[in-house]
């Protein structure tokens, strides 16, 4: 539904944009159509993430998909960005003409649009990286639409066409920023780093805290995509008859304590040798 209403819109926008001359209007049609296309790629990518691999190859199956979704989201909010800016500092000092009626219609029409489809999607973006790339691009498509309306009324008011041109450049730089937000959070998950909000160090101690358990090692915490953080460590027990218990309680610690379901736990008796040939 949010795919097909900002598709729509995005259209009218176009239209309009070019016959008004707007640049505000055009910038925010641009956005929109990375809209479209984030709109697009994560609806593809929550399809595909659904699906059984049949290669045996993607041992985690195609769940990655939504993370890949999430960074086009990102590249396509910085060309957006990039472009209004780039076209924002080539009209300073030109003379422009720019008809507010249609900036002020179709500006109403687009906030109408994004707040709809933010309602769509703010659920879904707190569960979902792949949902929240699509979410925050509406967010800076609302400010568009807000900067659009503005820029129309200053321009009423004034007689000065470089309110456009003004607002257009605050809207590239807003669209960067969430931009920069999103990417972060994208290559934690590509780079593989700890699970945001989980302590390596945290982990690791309490681990060792588990009685039984003489030292930890090999630990590596991670995100595949939203939602689903995995862990690997291999514990040490004092005594082989340690081990059943010790894998029952360092389960249950780093699902309940730390939201990691999916735990991949070696327990070594204290004189196994073996780990230490490994060199990374």
């Amino acid at each position: 539904m949010a795919f097909f209403l900002i598709g729509a819109y995005f259209i009218v926008e176009l239209v309009f944009g070019i016959i008004s001359g707007s640049l505000a209007l055009l910038s925010d049609a641009g956005h929109m159509a990375a809209d479209v296309t984030a709109l697009g790629a994560a609806l593809v990518a929550t399809r595909l993430a659904t699906r059984a691999d049949a290669t045996g190859r993607r041992t985690y199956g195609h769940y990655r998909a939504e993370v890949f979704a999430s960074l086009l989201a990102v590249l396509l909010m910085y060309g957006v960005a990039v472009y209004v800016v780039v076209e924002a500092i080539s009209r300073i000092g030109t003379s422009v003409d720019v008809e507010t009626g249609p900036m002020f219609v179709v500006g109403a029409i687009g906030l109408a649009v994004n707040v709809v489809v933010l309602l769509l999607l703010r659920k879904g973006a707190a569960d979902s990286l792949n949902v929240k790339g699509a979410y925050l691009e509406v967010v800076a498509d609302t400010a568009g639409s807000v900067g659009v309306i503005i820029a129309g009324w200053l321009v009423a008011a004034t007689g000065v066409a470089v309110w456009d041109t003004l607002i257009a450049l605050a809207i590239g730089v807003f669209v960067a920023v969430r931009a920069t937000m999103l990417g972060k959070e994208v290559l934690a998950v590509l780079g593989q780093h700890a699970p945001a909000g989980v302590d390596p160090v945290a982990v690791s101690d309490e681990l060792a805290g588990i009685q039984g358990v003489s030292d930890v090692h090999d630990l590596h915490l991670w995100t595949l995509t939203s939602g689903m953080n995995v862990a690997t460590a291999h514990l040490v027990t004092e005594t082989p008859d340690d081990g059943h218990r010790v894998l029952d309680e360092a389960r249950e610690l780093l699902e309940v304590r730390h939201g990691i379901a999916h735990a991949t736990l070696q327990v070594e008796p204290a004189d196994h040798v073996g780990c230490d040939r490994v060199g990374w």
